[in-house]
Formats: C-alpha cells, structure tokens, sequence
C-alpha cells in the first residue's frame, strides 16, 4: 500500500479547509439577506424599531452572495461556460486548447484582482459609510478576495502535477511582462489578437465571466482607461436595490423542489385535470409552469420533476417521443410569472420597472401556457388514453394536503403588487414560508438538509451574478466607445421597417436562446437592443417580453437548445430522438410567439 506524500496531505487538508470557511460564510450570508428584510416586516407590523440601513446592508449583501456563489461554482465546476465539459479539472493527458483556457483563465482573474485592489485602495482614501460605522470598502472586500479564491481554486484544480500549474504560473507572467512593456498598448492588431485569444479559449471552455471580464480588461487597457473601472461597474449593478430579490427567489424555489412539494401538488392536479381525455399532458404543462417560475430555471424542472412525469406519462400510455418533446419543452414555460428570475434581471438591466414587468407580462405568460395546455389537449386525446373518472372527495383531499403550497403564487402576486412589501421583503417572506410550511407543517424536510440547498443555491447563484457584474464593464466600455449608437445608426441606414426588425430580432434571439443560458443572454445582449427598440417605437416592456419569450423558445431550439442536451443526459436518449420529439411544440410554441410580436394589442 502507497501512502500518500505530505504534499497531498497538505493540499488536501487546506482543500478541505477551504470548503468548510467558504460554505459557513455563504450560509450565513443567506441567514442575513433573507432575516433583514423579513424583520423590517415584523417591525413594520409591530411598529417595532427597524435596523439602522437595513436596505443598504442587504444589497451589499448581495453582493457578498454573488462572489462567494461564484466561489463555490469554481469549486464544483458549475461555473456558466458554452461548452459542456468542465474546464477546471485535472486532464489525464495534455490537451492545448484546455491549457490555453485555464492560462487565460488565470491572467484575466488576476488583472480583474488587480482592478478591484485598486478600488479598495481608493475608498479607503475616500471612504463613505453605507451604515453606521461600515464604510464602503469593508462591503467592497469581498470583490479582491472572491478574485483571489476563484483563482487559487484555479490552480489546485485544474493541473495534475507542479510542473502544469507553474506552466500556468509562468504563461501568466510573461504575459504580464509583455502587455506592461508598453509596446502593444498603442497597437491596432494587438486587440484583435487578444479577442481571438479568448474566442478560442471559449471554444475550449472558458467560463462566460471570465470571457466578458477578459474582453473588458483588453478593451480597458488599450484604452488606457483603469481597470478599477470595471469593479466600479461590477459593485455598481449588483448592489441593486432590486437584485436581493435573485438569490431569495431562487432560494425558495430550490428548498420547494428538494421537499416533498412536487408529489403534493402533482396529487392535486392529477385530480383536478386526471379526469379529462388527454388530462395527464395538460398536468404536466401546468406543473412544470408552476415550478420553472418558482426556481427560475427550466433545467431544474427537468431535473426535478422528469423524473417523476416521464414513467407516468409512458405507463399511462402515452409514446415516448410525445412525453419526452412534452416534458422538454414545458420545463421552459411559466418564466413570465413571478417570481421569475430572468424577468428581474431584465428589469435591473434594461432599467425598467420590475413590477411593470411582472403585470404586463402575466397575461402573454398565461396565453403560451394556455397555447400548449390546447395543443397537448389535443394532442393526448389522440392517444384515446382512458381516462379516470372524477372524484370530488379525492380532488378536495388532494387540495387540502397542498393547499399551503398551493397558495404560494397568490402570497407571491399579493405581496408584490399590494404596495405593503417590497420586493425584496416579497422574496424573504417566500423564504420563510416555505421553510416553515416544509419543516414544521409538513415534516418531509429535515433541517439538517437545509445547508446542503442554501449550498446548491449559493452556486447557481454566483454563476449568475458574477456574470453581471462583469458584463457591466464591458458595457460600460460599449457605451464610451459608442457602440450602440454606431450599431443604431446601421440599423437606421438599413433597415427602415419596424416589422423587418422584430423579424430579424426574433431571429437572433432564438440563434442566442440555442447558445447561452438566458440569464447570460439578457445580460450581454439587453444593452445592445434596447436602445433599437427605442429607436422602432417599441414599448420596453413588450420589448422583455418579446426577448424573455423568444429565449424560452430557444431552449428546446435544435440543434443546440440546452433543454434538449438536459432531456438527453435526463431520460438517457440521443439527440436526434429529442430533436424529432421537440419539434411539433416547437412550431406550436413559435406561432404563439410570432403573434406575441407583432399583435401584442391582443395581449395588452
């Protein structure tokens, strides 16, 4: 038997102490930023004293979430990246093209924690008090240090020897020593090369945060503007007064979809709707709606829910390849609804009003999911399935079992538009309900799992937010160079037809919906059409309906749709059988789309 070197040992043990610190703050930063905003409710009711800058100290608290989130995401390989294949771990044999991607991985977080040291050094010259006795800089900390731990897990983790990681090291220096010679700043090829550079290494995996932050960096540099200008931006927009609102919706939706909350409900609705012909598909569309609003993702409803939906759609009857197209494509209905995720990205992106949003988008949401409840309807009676006859005892048994959960998109639609809470306290109380009904009414959560899912969320989450936070100083550099306005001025020059743009804008967001997560693709893209729509006279909330609607469409868009590599990994089917299974709801789902375009008077 082989004992293992000290230097193992000792790389393991600091491995596991690293684990341990980063999880125990993540946890208790999700304990703060959902128990400040649920205590200004409490003392609001009981005309209590509320804590000092409670507002402020839960944005920055966001903040916090969103880099130690992007932490833990480096740590599991969960960070968003177009490629399916982790690039952050240990290759058995040299690959180029992977070595390239964690070498420009490195530089760039470097160059981002030299930007963000930078910004520190000046709030602390400067500093400003967000609460008593908290300047700025303590709140800004946590940007420098993510950096350092994002890059240092970088390092342990993607080389199987000393002499990989020190190639890395080493690639990074000489790097380094070139671009601060000072004989490629004023180049007009450098840019291109180092654009080229990261495109390539994209291709090879590198994660999107680091892509948008590296084009940032270069742009930056050229431009001899300081990189601290990109922390600027970063702070700036996560430390938005509606963004507390991402990792607590997205909390609540994770901890209803580890309990027992999907059986409840789906007892409910198959005996609300088991009774008609093709009764079981019309469930199966309006519970994946319900849960992809709740978690804001449509991969998590495939994940969670496919497979308890798939064996019963088959065992009733129905082919494979309708439930599996069935199953793949709800999973990205219901993003319309609050609390959607997506929609408040939108909002804090584009600048529009987040509950303009959720009240005009509610019903186009309610038309597409009604557009495949008609369509499977139809589609299920086809397969002359018998159906079961209704009970109204059963019905009224299965309500009352889940009426606690049942009720949440109503304690959710009250709260944001009754004007008693905000948002953010919106998004708290969900939090705590759900842990209090799952915990202490129902039971079927154990307490001792809670962690685990703050955990899940916490890097779903920083996958997110550090993507918009980076993205914002590419935009930044965007808007300094014009690019928008030159980008409109071309669009004006061709393109004279308001109907020939949203034709073209259909396009291109079903060609972006296929290659990027949506939470990527409203960050990147929103500031670059958003303007164009002021141009054609679109209203800017049909505009992010428009955008959220397509993006759903092109998740289950062959041949790239990312549902449909999901499904696949899911069910254990090939790609070609998903693409056959997908493409009826597909034509159906791009009608209803089309007419959500250019007739939007029917829906408003």
């Amino acid at each position: 038997m082989t004992q293992s070197s000290p230097t193992v040992n000792h790389e393991k043990h600091l491995n596991e102490r690293l684990k341990w610190g980063e999880d125990v703050l993540a946890i208790s930063v999700f304990f703060a930023i959902t128990f400040l905003p649920f205590y200004d409710i409490i003392a609001r009711v009981f005309k209590l004293n509320s804590i000092p800058a409670s507002q402020i100290i839960i944005q920055h608290l966001t903040l916090w979430t969103g880099f130690l989130g992007a932490i833990l995401a480096t740590r599991q390989n969960k960070l968003l990246a177009l490629t399916r294949k982790p690039l952050f771990v240990s290759d058995d044999n040299f690959d180029f093209g992977r070595w390239v991607s964690k070498s420009v991985s490195f530089i760039i977080l470097c160059s981002l924690l030299w930007g963000s040291i930078q910004l520190i050094k000046t709030e602390f010259l400067f500093p400003i008090d967000i609460a008593p006795h908290i300047p700025r800089w303590v709140a800004q900390l946590i940007m420098p240090v993510g950096f350092f731990f994002i890059a240092l897990e970088v390092i342990l983790r993607s080389g199987n020897n000393a002499m990989y990681r020190s190639s890395i090291l080493m690639m990074a220096i000489g790097w380094y020593i070139i671009c601060f010679s000072g004989n490629l700043q004023d180049s007009g090829w450098f840019p291109w090369v180092g654009s080229l550079i990261i495109l390539f290494s994209v291709y090879h995996g590198l994660p999107i945060f680091l892509a948008l932050g590296g084009l940032s960096v270069l742009y930056f540099w050229m431009d001899y503007t300081p990189i601290a200008s990109i922390a600027a931006e970063t702070y700036r927009i996560v430390v938005s007064p509606t963004l507390p609102t991402i990792p607590l919706f997205t909390l609540a939706g994770y901890i209803l979809a580890e309990s027992g909350a999907p059986k409840r409900i789906y007892n409910f609705f198959i005996h609300a709707f088991g009774w008609l012909q093709g009764g079981t598909p019309v469930i199966v569309v309006l519970l994946c709606a319900f849960f992809t609003a709740l978690t804001g993702g449509s991969g998590v409803t495939i994940l969670a829910l496919g497979g308890i939906l798939y064996p019963l759609l088959t065992k009733e009857g129905y082919s494979e390849k309708f439930s599996l197209g069935l199953i793949t494509v709800s999973g990205s209905l219901g993003l319309l609804f609050p609390p959607s995720l997506p929609v408040i990205i939108y909002g804090v992106t584009a600048g529009v009003n987040v509950k303009d949003l959720f009240f005009q988008g509610f019903f186009p949401g309610v038309v597409l999911v009604l557009s495949m409840v008609a369509w499977v309807y139809f589609q299920g009676k086809r397969h002359k399935i018998e159906k079961s006859p209704f009970k109204w005892d059963k019905l009224r048994e299965s309500f009352w079992e889940a009426k606690w959960e049942i009720i949440l998109p109503f304690l959710i639609l009250t709260g944001v538009f009754s004007g008693y809470m905000t948002l953010v306290e919106t998004a708290a109380f969900t939090v705590v309900y759900i842990l209090s009904i799952e915990i202490l009414v129902y039971k079927d959560l154990p307490l001792k799992d809670v962690p685990k899912i703050v955990i899940d969320c916490a890097t779903l989450i920083g996958g997110v937010l550090i993507i918009l936070g980076v993205a914002m100083g590419l935009t930044a550099y965007l808007v300094d160079a014009q690019i928008p306005m030159r980008l409109l001025e071309w669009i004006q020059s061709t393109i004279s037809s308001k109907l020939v743009f949203l034709l073209l804008l259909n396009v291109l967001l079903l060609i972006i919906g296929c290659m990027m997560d949506i939470f990527s693709a409203i960050i990147v893209f929103v500031p670059l059409i958003a303007p164009l729509g002021v141009y054609f006279q679109l209203d800017p909330v049909h505009l992010a309906i428009i955008f959220i609607a397509n993006l759903e469409l092109g998740f289950f868009t062959p041949p790239i749709g990312m549902n449909l590599f999901l499904s696949a990994y899911r069910f254990n089917k090939s790609m070609p059988t998903l693409y056959s299974a997908t493409i009826p709801f597909f034509l159906v789902r791009l009608f209803f789309v089309i007419v959500l375009t250019y007739i939007p008077l029917l829906f408003y």
